[in-house]
């Protein structure tokens, strides 16, 4: 009951700050500006959606292949079907309630492959902290090839406001909130001791341990050549989503690979932000183009393109795995029953 309160919670949460966030960016549009943005949905070339989708498919597909690499060290075999199937319905949870998605397929993959969810959910970990590590890669690259434009706007409004709180920030009201930090761990830690002998502390470290098994499975990797190539195709699918979903739009069809990058960067932050992105990656994708003369009104139509069609994209696969999986299933269980008979 506390879980199911949670969830709720946190959807209503990060649908309101979305919903908020998509009224930011609209309450103050004028008649005029309104007039740009249908002008721009209505002379818009839908036709460069189709390699969008096609591609945005294949950065679903390679992620579910990589997934499979972690799995392997482990010593179970995860079908590519029955993997992928558990990428999308993620993906699909994840626009319910944030990071609910990476339960859930790992909940889906245990359950149609028989595998220790704990250990895999120890292999989403190893995936997340992979994903991080390369969007700030990207970012820094990013501002790394355009200091004359997105490093300037990092450093006046990042760096100089961040170094303006810790210059004006008081040493002992820091020392304070550390010393509350250290506190709480160490009061988590003497709570956790005192309950060690009931069951929910004992489920616990029985689920610790085998996240921490499934964590250092990349350690036992064999193919980790093929992972890094896997890693990078991926995001190369998310540059090439952003780069030809320029095309759409006559005012951005001539931005080039530096832009995508920016949008690529900044927009995917945006999509961590809120459920599914909704708000925040628009309103970030937005400002992103301003800053290469892009009119609002065609920032925020570009916005609004580039996020409903990755969302509907993910529905479309998620629900056609939803309903193809238990086939697919039933008919592999009939293969392998009839191949013990003979």
């Amino acid at each position: 009951m506390n879980k199911a309160l949670g969830n709720i919670l946190k959807f209503v949460f990060f649908l309101g700050l979305g919903i908020f966030l998509v009224w930011l960016i609209t309450h103050k549009l004028t008649p005029a500006q309104w007039e740009r943005i249908h002008l721009a949905f209505r002379q818009a070339d839908y036709w460069f959606l189709i390699p969008v989708c096609v591609i945005g498919f294949f950065s679903f597909f390679i992620r579910a292949l990589r997934w499979r690499l972690l799995i392997t060290p482990l010593g179970y075999k995860a079908g590519v079907f029955t993997t992928f199937s558990a990428v999308m319905v993620g993906y699909i949870a994840n626009l319910a309630v944030p990071r609910m998605g990476e339960v859930t397929r790992c909940g889906m993959l245990a359950r149609y492959e028989r595998l220790p969810v704990n250990k895999v959910i120890g292999t989403v970990l190893v995936e997340r902290i992979f994903d991080v590590l390369c969007l700030v890669i990207v970012i820094a690259l990013t501002v790394l090839v355009q200091i004359d434009i997105v490093g300037d706007f990092f450093y006046r409004n990042v760096l100089m406001k961040v170094g303006n709180f810790f210059q004006h920030a008081n040493l002992s009201h820091n020392l304070m909130i550390v010393a509350i930090i250290l506190a709480g761990l160490a009061g988590l830690w003497f709570l956790l001791r005192q309950f060690r002998h009931m069951r929910w502390y004992r489920r616990l470290r029985i689920l610790i341990r085998g996240v921490r098994t499934g964590f250092v499975s990349v350690g036992r990797l064999q193919e980790k050549r093929l992972f890094i190539v896997y890693t990078f195709l991926i995001w190369l699918c998310y540059f090439l989503m952003v780069y030809i979903g320029f095309m759409c739009f006559q005012s951005t069809a001539s931005l080039g690979i530096r832009p995508a990058l920016s949008v690529l960067s900044f927009g995917s932050i945006g999509m961590i932000i809120t459920q599914g992105g909704i708000g925040a990656y628009q309103l970030i994708v937005e400002k992103t183009l301003e800053l290469y003369g892009i009119l609002d009104a065609y920032g925020f139509a570009f916005g609004w393109l580039s996020w409903l069609t990755q969302t509907l994209l993910i529905l479309v696969l998620g629900f056609f795995c939803v309903v193809a999986m238990p086939f697919v299933k039933r008919r592999k269980a009939v293969k392998i029953m009839a191949e013990h008979k003979i």
